[in-house]
């Protein structure tokens, strides 16, 4: 079975409800074993990349993350396109029920030709990689006016083998009260999707906005790599 079958096959309607009710879904197994250490291996070839980032250089976190440069590796490349059609009506709904204008193409290229008529022309998908201490501290992956709403993160390593800690971890903020914070364990080869920022949230007098980060727990032993996947483009 190839990459696009894979995507294919997934139950979208229970991983769309999930993103509706709870601003996430997790997906277990998604990526095989071997999928996974085969991205690993790609983390030390250098010509693949257009960008490191020291996390601690800028106060991210401690650990390091590469950009991803065009042409992206077939196996980005086809998550990246495979899974974008899938989300777009769900980021439609969201957006019409908070009432905002804005209405995202059916496919990828589509959304590309956007971020690029912006300025916005630099990929966005990235390898992550945690030493012990690690961590990543909470945040949005915007990158500019065009975004998308809705990104996913896959688990290249194994908890409780490769590392320990290393939580998924989301806070949800809603209006006048305190944010909740939402912890997830996933294992090696399991995807999360998630609201790159926030998500509508039904009330009694309609929809409101519920604000949301995301972030990594800190590493206690071991190493920890993942990979994001990330629709939009940046401007840098």
């Amino acid at each position: 079975m190839n990459l696009n079958q894979q995507i294919n096959q997934l139950d979208w309607q229970k991983i769309c409800q999930s993103l509706q009710d709870k601003g996430y879904a997790l997906v277990s197994g998604f990526l095989s074993d071997s999928q996974c250490q085969s991205l690993i291996k790609r983390y030390d070839n250098e010509s693949e990349y257009r960008k490191t980032v020291d996390m601690k250089r800028y106060r991210f976190g401690f650990g390091e993350y590469k950009y991803w440069n065009y042409p992206l590796p077939d196996i980005v490349k086809n998550l990246r396109e495979g899974l974008y059609p899938h989300l777009a009506p769900v980021a439609n709904t969201w957006m019409q029920c908070l009432n905002l204008d804005t209405r995202f193409p059916q496919h990828l290229p589509s959304l590309t030709a956007q971020c690029e008529a912006n300025g916005q022309m630099k990929p966005t998908p990235l390898i992550l990689k945690y030493p012990q201490k690690g961590f990543n501290t909470l945040h949005q992956d915007l990158y500019g006016e065009v975004y998308f709403p809705i990104q996913a993160a896959i688990v290249l390593s194994q908890k409780g083998e490769d590392y320990q800690g290393g939580e998924f971890v989301m806070t949800r903020q809603v209006p006048r009260a305190q944010s909740q914070a939402i912890v997830l364990t996933p294992n090696r080869g399991d995807m999360v999707i998630f609201t790159t920022n926030f998500k509508p949230e039904q009330g009694v007098r309609g929809y409101y906005r519920v604000n949301m980060k995301h972030g990594i727990s800190e590493v206690l032993s071991g190493e920890r790599y993942a990979m994001g996947i990330i629709f939009h483009d940046a401007a840098s």
